[in-house]
């Protein structure tokens, strides 16, 4: 019988820190379990769109900015994920590497760096890019999504539609990432992305955005890789290269989709 909640096995009291560990783990929970119900049909179509685009020998993209970002990196180039996703990257912006850091949050805010980058980038009509952005009120985001639907690309957006009401945009349109996208996919992450108090700390705390929209991401390339079994079609899937017989099978799929895959170039 498992111990009730507030104590340890031996009967004393859970910490202040175990109980907040525990609300952190149950925050994130409620979370994935209001995604995994809320969002099942937006994930089931942007998982279609990216079946559509790999079946039709189209090519994926994704991009995010500062931690988003690492949401991105999550679906390229990884064990038992799709091989044909590529990091759609801005320099400056790919991560927390760029000194000062705040630096990468300034160059969200730089209007016409969206369409440069898209311009010299290998992505064509019919692709898709997939954008994460969790406030989706940045320049940057809002016009990667604007730039890729005019050059013909089908935009799936991962962020929080709660930031559209309770915080102002800095795009000069007005707009958010969620109104340029063909389909949006809501991570609710509450605005400000933490979902802790406690006393004695100045300023709410536990973000969970990354656990969510990663989750998200890795729903719909699931789903997509199941869609396109579903049609007949093998999806091209990595395998961990730390199994025996790894490296050669990711040579294969290399080889074979090497006019899609870009990060090996």
């Amino acid at each position: 019988m498992s111990p009730k909640s507030g104590t340890s096995e031996s009967g004393s009291s859970e910490s202040g820190e175990s109980k907040l560990a525990g609300q952190y783990f149950d925050a994130a929970i409620g979370l994935l379990e209001r995604v995994r119900d809320e969002e099942a049909g937006a994930v089931t179509a942007a998982a279609r769109a990216i079946a559509d685009t790999v079946e039709s020998g189209g090519r994926l993209f994704a991009f995010g900015a500062g931690h988003s970002s690492l949401s991105a990196q999550d679906i390229v180039y990884r064990a038992g994920g799709l091989a044909l996703m590529n990091l759609l990257a801005v320099p400056g912006v790919v991560g927390v590497d760029v000194m000062p850091a705040t630096l990468g949050s300034a160059l969200e805010r730089v209007d016409g760096l969206a369409g440069a980058v898209l311009d010299t980038s290998p992505a064509k009509p019919g692709d898709v890019l997939v954008i994460i952005s969790l406030s989706g009120r940045n320049a940057l985001p809002v016009e990667m999504a604007m730039n890729a639907r005019a050059l013909g690309l089908k935009v799936i957006g991962v962020t929080s539609v709660a930031y559209a009401s309770e915080t102002k945009s800095r795009h000069v349109s007005g707009t958010y990432l969620k109104d340029h996208c063909d389909i949006v996919l809501d991570s609710k992450i509450a605005v400000g992305d933490a979902e802790l108090t406690a006393e004695g700390v100045a300023a709410p705390f536990g973000p969970a955005s990354s656990v969510v929209t990663n989750a998200l991401l890795q729903a719909m390339m699931a789903a997509a890789a199941g869609e396109l079994a579903s049609r007949g079609i093998d999806p091209p899937m990595l395998r961990s290269g730390n199994v025996d017989g790894g490296h050669e099978w990711n040579g294969r799929v290399f080889t074979e989709f090497g006019d899609r895959i870009f990060y090996r170039r």
